[in-house]
């Protein structure tokens, strides 16, 4: 009497649990939202830092509104002129530079001299680079710090400094040369 009892319930679940996959499955394939291209290859080109130096809360709103033209190409200050050029190539419009300031990759610090633990700088950062607790000193992970500078605006103690990435073996690079003519071999320039 058990055994039939379990055998009915099981297969009935089993029968219930397949119906309502398949049902699943076909309202998947039918009712499927197709997203649009373009704000996928443009969210690809952005840094997807999510720091919202653009005015924008994360790369995805953003590259919404490049690909609609409600943004212009330069919003984003973590990319620079070379990802400005860049959009500017993908969505087929002109940019000015000129505006545009290039600034080295900084990151922030944290002095532990002045710091009184307030946690305005930890509920900023959109990273969760800053570690601390209320009424504890924080540090700062520089790894995973995008020097979105929103911390250093909140800090009410000024303990916050923005400091340059100094070079290591793990990021340095060879600078690009400036452009210049290149001549060939036994050629004199005049």
């Amino acid at each position: 009497m058990l055994d039939t009892e379990l055998f009915t319930a099981l297969t009935s679940l089993t029968a219930l649990g397949l119906g309502l996959g398949w049902l699943l499955g076909v309202a998947a394939r039918y009712f499927k939202v197709e997203g649009n291209a373009l704000e996928a290859e443009i969210e690809e080109m952005l840094p997807g830092s999510q720091c919202g130096q653009c005015g924008y809360p994360g790369c995805a709103p953003a590259a919404t509104a490049l690909a609609s033209g409600q943004a212009p190409v330069t919003l984003c200050p973590p990319g620079g002129k070379a990802l400005a050029e860049e959009l500017a190539d993908k969505l087929g419009v002109s940019v000015d530079l000129s505006g545009m300031q290039e600034k080295p990759p900084m990151i922030a610090y944290v002095h532990e001299s002045l710091c009184i633990g307030c946690t305005k700088c930890f509920k900023r950062c959109p990273t969760d680079a800053i570690i601390g607790g209320p009424k504890m000193i924080h540090a700062v992970f520089a790894d995973a710090c995008t020097g979105c500078e929103l911390c250093y605006d909140v800090c009410p103690t000024e303990c916050i400094d923005m400091r340059l990435v100094e070079p290591t073996t793990q990021t340095w690079y060879w600078p690009k040369p400036a452009n210049q003519e290149l001549n060939p071999v036994g050629d004199v320039a005049a």
